[in-house]
């Protein structure tokens, strides 16, 4: 049997010999294609990390659209300010977002299971604002500001969004500080065209 199979088994006496029996499921078994190294299993290996201020600088050299990232359901009502948004797949359409474990938001989002990424126009600064905690209005209470609407999942959707993608959570990965949510996009609202909001060297610009 191939090296890393995952089997269950059980000793079996018969006629005075002693018979090893290995049960595998249809999952378990070794693809006749199977690319070399697939199934061994790869340790962690020991990394050197760059400084995390240093790091924290290269990162404010990227500019990087301004999203607002809602989710509504059991878990209560909330949203953030991200940029740290990335298309993952056109089929299914799939989206991911990363957000940091430590976040308010957290818990809210994975009892929830949906969330819409708002992308943000040129003139949304406040809202972007209200959304990153920087007037102090905390969880609901940020959506005093702006048109909410929902659409399939019941995520506030902004009306003003440049566009909006409406998803449900398909996984969530724990990395470093942070959560990586894969959502499936649900729907999608083309809002009215024009200049984006876009964050660089720690200030806003327009795109």
């Amino acid at each position: 049997m191939w090296a890393g199979l995952r089997a269950r088994s059980h000793l079996d006496k018969r006629e005075g010999s002693t018979y090893l029996k290995c049960f595998m499921s249809w999952s378990e078994q070794r693809p006749d294609d199977a690319m070399a190294g697939a199934f061994e299993a790869i340790g962690p290996e020991p990394v050197v990390a760059a400084d995390p201020k240093l790091f924290r600088e290269a990162m404010s050299r990227y500019g990087s659209a301004v999203h607002v990232v809602t989710t509504d359901g059991p878990g209560g009502k909330t949203g953030f300010t991200a940029t740290a948004i990335c298309s993952v797949s056109d089929d299914p359409p799939t989206l991911l977002v990363c957000l940091n474990r430590k976040s308010q938001g957290t818990p809210l989002l994975a009892a929830n299971r949906v969330f819409c990424v708002n992308t943000l126009a040129a003139d949304h600064e406040a809202l972007s604002n209200m959304f990153a905690g920087r007037t102090g209005a905390m969880l609901a209470d940020r959506f005093q500001v702006g048109d909410w609407a929902t659409l399939s999942t019941g995520a506030p959707v902004l009306g003003s969004a440049i566009v909006a993608c409406d998803c449900r959570v398909v996984e969530i990965k724990v990395v470093a500080s942070h959560n990586v949510i894969f959502g499936v996009v649900e729907a999608v609202k083309l809002g009215p065209e024009g200049p984006a909001l876009v964050f660089h060297g720690r200030v806003y610009k327009r795109v």
